[in-house]
């Protein structure tokens, strides 16, 4: 090992905290005598565990118990809050914006390194739809979970409060798009968790909302398999939602939705989540991409033609040796954090000068929740629906969130719930913390001082 080698670990998401939690273990001995410098650069001080973003915009887990702070658990790695903006490995140099960046007025700051983990992860993939980036939000983060949660509650609110029908309909029509695990489970669970809430509301019925899923495909959930896939549409339109599939969203300008089948209607809610793209800090890069924007690799996860560089998770076209040649392994959780234990494993090995691993994986299968006790699931080759599934998909994923405190702290909510009725809050004021006192300081106020609407 030379005497001292920095590592750059950019983003903060599975590949990045876990591959920096497995360095933290195998290189322990090296990072006490500082023989190793671990430098993890995120946009956000917390990793989020995604599957577990649908009950937190239903209100079953706390927001804060989906996130994994990185410095507590990165407590050998110096984080740095900020966003890489370019590198130049030749140079083995990477550019970086911080949150002090532009308080300092000194510009980019440049940060080299001697091992390069690019894990940025990937962003929303989105299309040129007319109104789409004006009204419609993701379903990648918790801030958007937690958005769409009380933009839903909100809803139902103008809807009780307004006489005029054509905006308590609009109010009261939600339109999914995409038929992925984000989209099926984050509508599975909101539509579960607004049907409870209406027992609350004198003048609304669940009957009166209108929940509609559009997929392009002619299928939805194909990780879980076509026959579960079916199910699930069945079990959908059982609850009244509207699932079109072969269908595409050509307009939600002015909040109109517009769909490929012709169908017309207003609607003050637009989730998208169809699909996901590599992050755009990939192509910043002198690193080889393939056509579709990820980043070349081997099956040992090093970047194909780049020495000291590695990658894995949505960012990495990674070789699925279990396959045919000219298969790649999916852009899925599942792989992510599996590459990040052999990606961390493979760097040690390097700086130790020792042989590498290949990354191979033996598939397990894939859980759905749908909502309270209704879930879909392929695993170990056996199917199972409704409350096994879901229960199946609670253990599965509680066995997977770092860390046994956030283990603790989720089984802790889902036992209280169990016990208690569902929380109806909607804290839509959060997202404007300063209206109030804006207003009574004498400020203008604002088209929408509480709210998301």
């Amino acid at each position: 090992m030379k005497e001292r080698a920095r590592i750059l670990i950019v983003g903060g998401g599975y590949v990045g905290m876990y591959t920096a939690l497995r360095l933290q273990r195998k290189l322990k001995p090296e990072l006490k005598r500082g023989e190793v410098e671990i430098t993890v650069v995120s946009p956000d001080p917390y990793m989020t565990y995604q599957p577990f973003l649908p009950e937190a915009a239903a209100g079953s887990i706390s927001p804060r118990h989906v996130v994994v702070p990185l410095r507590r658990v990165l407590g050998r790695c110096r984080i740095v809050i900020g966003e890489v903006q370019s590198i130049d490995h030749a140079k083995r140099t990477a550019t970086l914006s911080t949150l002090a960046t532009e308080e300092e007025g000194t510009g980019a700051e440049r940060i080299t390194y001697d091992e390069l983990v690019l894990a940025p992860g990937s962003v929303s993939r989105t299309l040129p739809i007319p109104g789409l980036a004006e009204y419609a939000i993701g379903f990648k983060t918790v801030e958007e979970a937690i958005g769409l949660r009380n933009h839903v509650i909100e809803q139902m609110d103008i809807a009780s409060s307004t006489r005029d029908p054509a905006i308590r309909d609009a109010a009261l029509t939600f339109v999914f798009v995409g038929g992925g695990y984000a989209g099926v489970e984050a509508l599975g669970e909101l539509e579960d968790m607004a049907r409870y809430t209406a027992r609350y509301y004198h003048n609304l019925k669940p009957e009166d909302m209108k929940w509609i899923l559009v997929e392009a495909s002619d299928r939805i959930l194909p990780e879980v398999g076509e026959e579960m896939g079916r199910y699930t549409v069945t079990q959908l339109r059982r609850r009244n939602i509207e699932v079109r599939l072969e269908t595409r969203l050509n307009s939600c300008a002015d909040r109109i939705v517009v769909l490929s089948d012709g169908a017309r209607f207003p609607t003050r809610t637009v989730v998208w989540t169809a699909g996901v793209k590599p992050h755009p800090v990939l192509a910043e890069t002198d690193l080889p991409l393939n056509e579709r924007g990820r980043l070349e690799c081997t099956p040992q996860l090093a970047v194909d033609g780049a020495a000291h560089a590695w990658a894995a998770g949505d960012a990495a076209a990674v070789p699925d040796v279990t396959a045919e040649p000219g298969k790649e392994t999916a852009p899925n959780a599942q792989h992510a954090v599996r590459q990040a234990k052999v990606l961390g494993d493979n760097l040690a090995h390097t700086l130790r000068g020792e042989p590498l691993e290949t990354y191979s994986h033996k598939y397990v299968g894939s859980v759905a929740s749908l909502g309270l006790h209704k879930g879909v699931a392929h695993v170990y080759g056996r199917k199972l629906r409704g409350y096994p599934a879901w229960f199946m998909h609670r253990v599965y994923h509680l066995s997977r969130v770092p860390t046994f405190n956030r283990k603790a702290r989720v089984l802790a909510e889902w036992t209280l719930a169990g016990l208690f009725k569902r929380e109806i809050v909607s804290l839509g004021s959060l997202e404007h913390p300063r209206a109030e006192f804006e207003l009574a300081a004498g400020g203008k106020p604002r088209t929408d001082p509480k709210g998301s609407s």
